[in-house]
């Protein structure tokens, strides 16, 4: 197995560091046994993380006020986010845990992902200082950042599309994944949105979620969707609507 220290390229001078990190709270609770875990470098990783990411977007939106920087950094440090960074990089796969908790799948539940992830965070910060910790998180959340920058607003190409599409006819878009390439720890799907039998567009993401909102993001700047939605609202309009036209 690639070792964690492989896949986030980051080396522990202090492995007694990474190992508290990865160490959930229910071992020492199931062994009851007295036990470090990884409770206070997630504190401390929550912190460190919020600074790294809150003057990352201050350098990048210079015009952006408070508000909106606020958001943008939610966005990024959100449970949901963190636990996409966490997969990314198979962490749960090294938590040492409590035979029940892991029974119990504690080891894909989104909260303990983001937790560790936090705590891994903290570790290298103890590790090697704040500069090593903001590689590490920018390398970490480089795809979650990209897409910050992209998209800065709060849009959603996939509610969007379904919107468009629904003012048009009561049938919904479906998405399909046409192939997945890659390594585990870094694979890249290729979906489809496909509406009426058509194919709307089509994109790519390192998730299922990602290459959708990129297929979702693709027809809704294809040239031929409004023509489509022309030849729908014809055929779906009274005869004598369509005569009068």
């Amino acid at each position: 197995m690639e070792s964690l220290e492989q896949r986030t390229g980051y080396k522990f001078r202090n492995s007694l560091l990474l190992a508290e990190a990865l160490t959930h709270p229910s071992l020492a609770y199931e062994t009851q046994r007295p036990h470090f875990d990884n409770q206070r470098l997630e504190f401390l990783g929550d912190a460190v993380l919020q600074l790294v990411l809150t003057a990352e977007l201050y350098r990048i939106f210079p015009k952006f006020n408070e508000g909106t920087l606020t958001k943008l950094r939610s966005r990024l440090v959100s449970r949901a986010a963190l636990n996409r960074c966490a997969k990314s990089i198979h962490l749960g796969d090294y938590l040492l845990m409590g035979k029940g908790e892991d029974a119990c799948g504690g080891r894909e539940r989104a909260s303990t992902l983001a937790d560790a992830l936090e705590s891994l965070i903290g570790a290298v910060y103890l590790d090697s200082g704040l500069d090593s910790a903001r590689d590490f998180i920018l390398r970490l959340c480089a795809e979650a950042m990209k897409e910050i920058i992209d998209e800065p607003d709060e849009i959603n190409p996939k509610g969007q599309l379904q919107e468009l599409l629904q003012a048009h006819s009561a049938v919904s878009p479906h998405y399909h994944i046409v192939s997945q390439q890659g390594p585990d720890h870094c694979k890249m799907f290729q979906a489809e949105v496909i509406w009426r039998g058509q194919i709307l567009g089509t994109g790519s993401g390192k998730s299922k979620k990602m290459a959708e909102t990129a297929a979702a993001r693709s027809a809704l700047h294809n040239s031929a969707l409004e023509n489509l939605l022309n030849v729908v609202a014809s055929a779906s309009a009274p005869q004598s609507q369509v005569a009068a036209i």
